[in-house]
């Protein structure tokens, strides 16, 4: 199954992510399909770039998002 997550980068008590496309299996920092934005929450207010061709692209192709990406695609307006 393909999910549309989360990858955590940045230092320790500075969180970064990555809006990445991987296969459920895969570990969370670990391999992915596709990158299709980013998420920053340390600013304010939080800076969140998604591409939305290639969120509803995978979303279309059967991708499920996950709750905190569901909430971040909202935000943007894209699904």
């Amino acid at each position: 199954m393909v999910k549309i997550r989360l990858k955590r980068m940045g230092a320790k008590k500075k969180p970064f992510y990555r809006v990445v496309v991987a296969d459920s299996r895969s570990p969370r920092d670990g391999k992915f399909i596709e990158e299709i934005g980013y998420y920053d929450p340390t600013v304010e207010p939080a800076n969140i770039k998604i591409d939305a061709e290639k969120a509803t692209k995978w979303i279309s192709n059967g991708a499920q998002p996950t709750e905190t990406v569901k909430a971040l695609l909202k935000k943007c307006n894209i699904g």
